[in-house]
């Protein structure tokens, strides 16, 4: 997966006088191997941004290409097939199984994958060699935030797109995790999209998406990427 594109896309929601647009007139590529950040205040259309990007919803009108392919309006079980080969998620909430210990949980995602990355170097990766047997209630959120990004890398995603990933963190533990992700797409050469609220957070980009009001307003790059500890947080 070299590039995602959205071409003049458009998310409503209702029709009529009741129709509402989650986003409008959005045109955007992501490149391979970048971090980029989607940036924006609550209902700017940023998580909408993120679902669309990731082939969890559809939009009500636009193309979106994957490699110059047109997936618009693949049948569900393909856009399902490109999510399990392709695409990994990492959400605020961490979504961890809670009767499976931080191992387990990562095997999960390893399941998805013909030829998966090796459990316990993904612990090692992470940083949680001493949580492998943990369950989720004995671990912290940041410990336990890191578990959900191991077990989406596990299938070797193309692309990780992560919705707030340090929304729920302090700033030392969410300083954590953004290393973390730094540190993937620098070994690993994985796209990274992060959305978040925390302006702070641009400095590790390579590339800022500005939103509000379902549109993009500005787009801009980073001269010089800032390493994650250094960060000024918000």
């Amino acid at each position: 997966m070299n590039t995602i594109e959205l071409i003049n896309i458009k998310k409503q929601y209702g029709k009529n006088e009741a129709a509402v647009y989650a986003l409008k007139d959005v045109n955007l590529t992501i490149e391979r191997g970048e971090i980029v950040v989607i940036l924006g205040p609550s209902g700017s259309g940023k998580s909408t941004l993120l679902h669309i990007l990731g082939a969890l919803d559809r939009v009500t009108d636009g193309t979106i290409k994957i490699n110059k392919e047109d997936i618009t309006n693949l049948k569900e079980e393909q856009l399902t097939k490109i999510r399990r080969d392709r695409i990994g998620f990492v959400f605020q909430d961490y979504g961890l199984l809670p009767n499976l210990t931080a191992a387990q949980n990562i095997e999960l995602g390893a399941k998805l994958s013909k030829e998966p990355m090796i459990i316990d170097e993904l612990i090692q990766a992470v940083e949680l060699k001493g949580h492998r047997d943990k369950f989720p209630s004995q671990m912290s959120g940041g410990e336990q935030q890191r578990v959900s990004i191991a077990r989406a890398l596990a299938k070797k995603p193309e692309v990780l797109f992560c919705d707030e990933p340090t929304g729920s963190l302090d700033e030392e533990t969410g300083k954590k995790v953004l290393s973390i992700l730094q540190k993937v797409n620098k070994e690993l050469g994985t796209t990274l999209v992060i959305v978040t609220h925390n302006p702070g957070i641009v400095g590790i980009a390579h590339r800022i998406i500005k939103m509000n009001s379902g549109k993009i307003v500005e787009v801009t790059k980073n001269q010089k990427v800032i390493d994650a500890s250094k960060i000024r947080w918000s």
